[in-house]
């Protein structure tokens, strides 16, 4: 049984990042659960427990991109990163902070995703009308990229990871936030810190501003764009009291998709039917099949080695605990993708029999590591799979060890630093309530 769950496992994983043929990852996923339904590795009651753990996170993930799809139809994005590079008047070494903190403010309420696939084609368009180097543009890039994973911590909704995690452990939108948001503003400075004194030599000086249009060029409808600040205002509302109401936050964030494409579809700036065609339905059936076959390695107690290292590190000091987990978790995502490592991790967390709020301690470590340690390969999450073939598209190649060597360098003292901080504001949070 063992065997065959791990065999299972690895094939999966095989066939979701080489997706031979353009086999899209949740069929990739479905195969391994269906597999692992045949062979006796998870039963079908499993199947009813595992969508329990996931459906929630999934549906919530595809509502964020739908109304991210939509804000992008209509201009918004892209007026927002003309605005800042309007303001920093010409300075190169400015417009690169201010673009990583678009990143940064896009990764923390329309999630990494939506950073790195929604501004990664602006950014370069706009660079190319610069008439950027292609050393100049790579900076931008792949510091952008670095970011918007980097800072995916502070909200449920930046991360799927994070929906999983949050949800696993029942917390709640503001109590997530409580604990992530100071790690994450932690995780900005240590971020831009490393990917400027990585790149300060590449970073052109200086661009001509008057090159890029006006910021208001890129808005097709001022009644959409306003609609937008009010729905986004709502929306953060509605994330907070969902908490208190104890709904769902996918309830939120479906009522708030459902508005954006009633609008987009009366102001004319965005299909309804194309932006529901092309949001990430798979991403669904990718969750439970993948989560499925992860269960599957539970089941036959591959799982058990990481809970004995978790609880020997835990046991000894949780700041080690803490530290070992987010480290460990950060090596196993940049092997073996994000998704089926943080699920590894919170079963392997359940089992360690620790008093819940250091399990709640471990499962956000987890969350870091996961969030931060995909960008060391370029297999390590789906979206910078799709991140490096976006760029492909449209004419910029990134080779594996450029790539792999950026996000060695600017991983590991982001994540260490993150990980201590983490710590730290834990237990003042835990001695403060």
């Amino acid at each position: 049984m063992a065997f065959m769950a791990l065999a299972i496992f690895l094939v999966t994983l095989v066939l979701v990042v080489w997706r031979p043929r353009g086999l899209p990852v949740g069929w990739s996923a479905l195969l391994g659960a269906l597999l692992a339904l045949a062979a006796g590795v998870v039963r079908l009651h499993d199947v009813w427990t595992v969508w329990n753990i996931v459906w929630d996170a999934t549906l919530t993930f595809v509502g964020i991109l739908v109304v991210s799809s939509v804000l992008d139809a209509s201009g918004f994005f892209e007026w927002a990163a003309l605005t800042l590079a309007h303001r920093a008047g010409g300075r190169g070494r400015l417009a690169f902070v201010l673009i990583l903190a678009l990143g940064f403010m896009v990764s923390a309420f329309f999630s990494n995703d939506g950073a790195a696939l929604i501004l990664t084609p602006i950014v370069l368009e706009k660079m190319k009308r610069l008439r950027f180097s292609t050393r100049q543009m790579i900076p931008f890039l792949l510091a952008g990229g670095f970011i918007a994973d980097s800072t995916s911590l502070p909200l449920i909704i930046s991360n799927l990871v994070n929906i999983i995690s949050a949800d696993y452990y029942h917390l709640g939108f503001l109590r997530y936030a409580l604990r992530m948001l100071v790690p994450d503003l932690i995780s900005f400075g240590a971020s831009l810190g490393v990917t400027y004194l990585y790149f300060r030599r590449e970073i052109p000086l200086s661009y001509d501003v008057e090159v890029l249009p006006a910021p208001s060029s890129a808005i097709r409808d001022r009644t959409m764009f306003r609609f937008s600040w009010w729905m986004l205002g709502f929306m953060m509302v509605g994330y907070v009291t969902s908490e208190i109401a104890h709904v769902p936050v996918s309830a939120v964030e479906g009522a708030i998709a459902i508005a954006f494409l009633i609008a987009g579809w009366r102001t004319r700036t965005a299909d309804p039917r194309r932006v529901l065609r092309e949001a990430p339905w798979s991403i669904v059936v990718f969750s439970v099949g993948m989560y499925l076959v992860v269960y599957g390695l539970e089941r036959a107690h591959l799982t058990d080695w990481l809970t004995r290292l978790v609880q020997m590190t835990s046991h000894a000091n949780l700041f080690w605990g803490v530290m070992a987990m987010g480290v460990l978790s950060a090596c196993l995502s940049c092997v073996m993708n994000n998704l089926p490592s943080v699920m590894l991790g919170l079963l392997a967390i359940q089992h360690t029999g620790l008093p819940v709020s250091d399990q709640v301690a471990l499962a956000l470590a987890n969350v870091v590591g996961c969030d931060l340690g995909p960008k060391m390969t370029p297999i390590g999450s789906l979206a910078t799979l799709l991140w490096l073939h976006v760029l492909e598209s449209r004419g910029v190649r990134i080779t594996v060890s450029a790539f792999m060597r950026s996000g060695l360098a600017f991983t590991w003292p982001t994540l260490l630093t993150v990980l201590a901080s983490m710590y730290g504001w834990l237990w003042l949070v835990r001695h403060l309530s």
